[in-house]
This record gives C-alpha cells, structure tokens and sequence, in this order.
C-alpha cells in the first residue's frame, strides 16, 4: 500500500468523512490515507486510519507507481525565505543572519529535555511542486540555459543565481564517504534513497518535521521530548533546494558519522508547537570550511558535532529496525 498524506486540506468539504474519522476539519491536521498499488481510488473511508501527528513516519514501497502520485491540488506550500533548507548546505544564498535567526543549527549538548532553543520558521506560502516522474522527465534540469530559457527566469536575476547554485552543488562531487544524488521527482526521490540505503525497499521509511502553517514565532522553546530515530543502514536526508519545480538533493554518509532524533518543541511564551526532525553530525573533518553551521555554532572541521533541524519540505530516510533484529 502506498500513504498519500493531504498536507493542505483547507478546500476540501467540511463533511469530507476523514475529517469525522480522523476528528480533524478543513484547513487542520494533514489527512493520510492507503493508496493500493493497483487502484486510483481510496476504497473505503476506514482506510483512512492514520494521521500525521508528531512525525509522519510513513512506509514507502519499493517503487512508487506514477499513478499513485497524488495529483490533486492538495498541496502544502511553504515559504522560501529565501529557502531555509538551503542553509543547511553550503551556497551563496543563505545570509550568516538567516541562519542566526532560524535557529536551524544547534550544539549536541542541547538535544536534551529542559533544554532552551531560541528558533523561528516562517508561515506556509507558495513553493514550486514535486512533479511525476512522467513529467519530470520531459522538464529541463541539468543545463542552465534550457532552465531559464523553459521557465523564462531572466539571466542575471536573483533566480537564476539560485538555480546555478543548485546545479553545481549536484554536479559537484560527493564528500568523501559520502553518496549523494540530485532528485528531481517524488519517485525518483525514493528509489535514490533506497539504493544510498542498499535495501530493497522492505522496511524503508520517511521521516520529516511537523511544523503548523502559521510557522514558528521567533521566541525561546523548551526541549520537552527527544526520541532516537533508529536506522540499521544509516540515515538518507533529502535537502529541497531552489529551482522552479522540487528538486532534492540527497545524501548519506558512513553509518554512525551522524544521529537522528525527534524533538518535541513547546514555545515557553504560549504559540504553537512543533516535532522536529533533527540530524547531528559527529564527525565534520570533511567539511567545508565555510559550511554555515560552523559559523552558527563556533567551531570548525572536525570540531564538536554540528546538529541542526530539518525544515519545511526535508525528508530522511531510514530502514526501521524491528523487533528481535
């Protein structure tokens, strides 16, 4: 079965069944729902039995069939201000008082309950869509001018910068130890983080940060809860990164190189709440020198761990261990 999550659901009809089964409404929590590899269709309303609350761990096929895309218009949208996720990788995009005011890095030491961290994420605006692999695979990616040309992005603007940045972070090569790859559908995605995983899909699982669309305020949380999330073949994390349709940059490093966690964040001034996927990378030696997170946090290649959160529209993956493994 394939999980289709409804992230946006603000348009749909107030009397929508997975609204009264999931005690949701219009515009609330995401609704999730089974997709069965060989329907188009949701079967029955009590497929319709599990939320994303906390985390949206989800259970990803091997392969995700074209049509089992969620093609409707039920689409979050988030702001890219100018895109937070690219903060946490190396570019000229990402200012040092960006990354200071989202708070997106933090010390290893304070991935711990009763620990402050002063953060902000912006409100949910308009982002460009994760396409089908169909389409994906008649749209120009790899060279610059047939992008801007398709996309009619004026040469020399702010934009254009930005997808020659993105281009040459995919076309430049892996760290060492390191595998990476530049995705430019929701299948393509999965199928990368798969193979960087050496499995064969059994037991795969997305992992992401659940954040309410009026974002998060800037003001001190207080850590209440922090979860290990266990992965036998290491961790995958999936970076969006500006272009004008989704594009993840994914990659994954030697098994125990870095953490992953989820962190429970309560605003100690009232506002919402948040659960957090979190990474920390214990060994930097192989960084760039002008990774951001060495600014954010003071130190260096090779120095303390860099831990930051990951924001809107990240993904990780993981082979989830089971029981008696």
């Amino acid at each position: 079965m394939l999980p289709i999550c409804h992230l946006n659901t603000a348009a749909e009809n107030p009397a929508h069944p997975a609204f009264e089964v999931l005690h949701t409404g219009h515009g609330g929590a995401p609704v999730c729902h089974f997709m069965s590899l060989n329907e188009d269709h949701l079967t029955s309303p009590r497929d319709l039995h599990f939320r994303a609350r906390s985390l949206l761990e989800i259970v990803i096929p091997e392969l995700a069939a074209a049509k089992c895309i969620d093609h409707s218009p039920l689409l979050e949208h988030y702001s890219s201000f100018p895109s937070i996720s690219s903060c946490i990788l190396v570019n000229n995009i990402c200012s040092p008082r960006t990354v200071e005011e989202t708070g997106l890095f933090f010390h290893q030491t304070q991935l711990r309950p009763g620990t402050i961290i002063t953060v902000s994420f912006p409100a949910a605006e308009e982002e460009p869509a994760i396409l089908p692999h169909d389409v994906a695979e008649k749209v120009p990616f790899a060279n610059l001018d047939d992008v801007l040309s398709t996309f009619k992005i004026p040469a020399g603007s702010t934009a254009a910068a930005r997808v020659r940045d993105t281009l040459s972070r995919c076309q430049a090569p892996p760290l060492a130890g390191e595998v990476k790859s530049c995705t430019t559908s929701l299948e393509a995605t999965v199928r990368s983080a798969v193979d960087m995983l050496g499995g064969t899909g059994e037991g795969v699982w997305a992992v992401t940060s659940e954040l309410p669309r009026s974002g998060l305020p800037r003001q001190p949380y207080v850590v209440d809860k922090v979860t290990r999330v266990g992965g036998t073949s290491g961790y995958v994390s999936c970076h969006k990164v500006p272009f004008p349709y989704a594009v993840y940059q994914c990659h994954v490093t030697k098994l125990g190189a870095y953490t992953a966690h989820v962190v429970s964040l309560r605003g100690i001034h009232g506002g919402p709440e948040a659960d957090m996927l979190a990474y920390c990378h214990l060994d930097t030696s192989n960084w760039n020198p002008a990774h951001p997170g060495f600014e954010a946090l003071h130190t260096h290649p090779g120095g303390s761990p860099v831990c930051h959160f990951m924001p809107y529209a990240d993904l990780g993956f993981v082979i989830k261990e089971t029981d008696g493994a």
